[in-house]
């Protein structure tokens, strides 16, 4: 509730005004001109409050060249009022120049780069790691809109976008042999926090280790060939009556074994060339609904007649993308659904427009994963069950080549699954990735060309 005393301002303010014409009218009538004088001074005390009014406004304007004067009544009041305001405000400031130094110190001993942005993205401040990474310079770039000075179009698309959910990743503009990750936080009126950080040594390991995993898994390749030739050789020794009949169960074993090994290998070897070429795969026009049949039928074969299939896919949905890429996404999907679902179980495959974009669906009546599991299911090796993955004859990379054969497309992997009912793996492919057949063959005769 507000109980400022308006009224008993009003009148005090009005008393005052009539002991003044009455005084003015009292002198008046020593003239014989009572009204004349009750008029000269009220108009005298208008004059006066004018005269506070313009050097309150002279003070305001510039305090430091003018004072406010000692007054009584209200101006004294308002005057008083005003100076412990100006008072509390110098405390203020004080405080948060304080504040503002122990934040800029602490920032600025971050080995992370931090900028900070206006509305629009114009750098207002930055600390040294910033001026190091980016090679941001005070105080010519201040004001300058951060996009102009980290032209990357990685960057660019993604502060344009707006959506500051996740990060993105750019080469340094003052050495391009420096990758940085670039996150952007925005805070209080429309500003926001661009954070820095060098990945380079990161990446560095990345390569190392996809260098080591691909040099490492094609040298084995050699003499698993070999291993394999022999034991396929003694197989057929080990049939019937066959000198190494006594020898059929281990010499099966060591086969399964070599082809499990096979192959771990040849995935590991896929998922080394996923990761190394993800940036760099090639846009080609793929006819999206007959690979999917392909891989169908190949799951069909896999299954060997123990599972029922049911598809629902739009004819004429196709994709731009690679065709390896692609092929590695459904088949090892459909492959997981036909190991993970018990015989005389459902599998139904699906590729239909959802949106803007389009989605393929590989959903089974399998054992299904417990919801504790469902975010560790694309790392490499991660394995549900174990036993009957190996049992199987499944590697533990399925899912993370599937995640990382995505991630070329700009695409989504979504999990939903449920312990005993069974599992639903979905594929969103963006917009821009999507094509109608009918579209591309128009394109195509209007250009007089074939289009395939």
């Amino acid at each position: 509730m507000d109980d400022f005393p308006y009224a008993e301002l009003w009148w005090r303010g009005i008393g005052k005004l009539a002991v003044i014409a009455l005084i003015g009218a009292g002198v008046g009538a020593i003239f014989g001109y009572p009204a004349l004088g009750a008029l000269a001074a009220v108009l005298g005390f208008i004059l006066l409050q004018l005269r506070q009014l313009i050097r309150l406004r002279a003070w305001l304007h510039a305090p430091k060249r003018h004072f406010l004067p000692d007054a009584s009544g209200i101006w004294g009041e308002v005057f008083d009022l005003l100076i412990d305001l100006q008072r509390k405000n110098r405390k203020r400031k004080k405080k948060l120049a304080l504040m503002l130094a122990e934040f800029q110190a602490s920032t600025a001993a971050l080995p992370d780069g931090a900028v900070v942005l206006a509305d629009r993205g114009e750098i207002s401040w930055f600390n040294t790691a910033a001026h190091q990474l980016l090679g941001l310079r005070a105080p010519q770039d201040l004001g300058i809109r951060i996009p102009n000075l980290i032209r990357h179009p990685s960057f660019t698309e993604f502060f344009e976008a707006g959506d500051f959910e996740l990060e993105t990743e750019a080469p340094s503009p003052i050495n391009r042999n420096r990758m940085l990750s670039l996150r952007i936080i925005p805070y209080g009126n429309e500003q926001k926090l661009l954070i820095v950080r060098d990945i380079s040594e990161r990446r560095q390991l990345e390569a190392a280790r996809r260098d080591f995993v691909a040099n490492a898994s094609h040298e084995l390749r050699t003499p698993l060939t070999v291993l394999r030739g022999y034991l396929d050789l003694m197989e057929m020794d080990a049939q019937g009556a066959g000198p190494l009949a006594g020898w059929r169960t281990p010499v099966l074993e060591m086969r399964n074994q070599a082809l499990r090994m096979e192959a771990l290998i040849n995935d590991m070897l896929k998922l080394a060339r996923l990761e190394a070429d993800r940036a760099h795969m090639r846009d080609e026009l793929l006819q999206a609904p007959m690979l999917v049949m392909r891989a169908v039928e190949e799951a069909k074969a896999v299954s060997k007649g123990q599972h029922r299939f049911e598809q629902m896919v739009e004819p004429d949905l196709l994709l731009l993308g690679g065709e390896t890429e692609f092929y590695s996404i459904i088949i090892n999907l459909l492959t997981n659904a036909v190991r993970y679902t018990p015989a005389g179980g459902a599998i139904r495959v699906s590729w239909e427009r959802a949106g803007e974009g389009a989605r393929f669906a590989v959903a089974d009546t399998g054992i299904g994963v417990a919801p504790e599991d469902i975010p560790r299911l694309t790392e490499r090796f991660y394995r549900v069950d174990v036993g009957r993955s190996r049992a199987s004859g499944g590697t533990g990379l399925g899912l993370s080549i599937v995640k990382h054969a995505l991630e070329a497309f700009d695409a989504k992997l979504e999990i939903e699954s449920e312990v005993g009912v069974g599992s639903t793996f979905i594929c969103r492919f963006p917009q821009h990735r999507v094509q109608d057949a009918a579209s591309v063959a128009l394109a195509a005769a209007e250009r007089g060309a074939d289009p395939d």
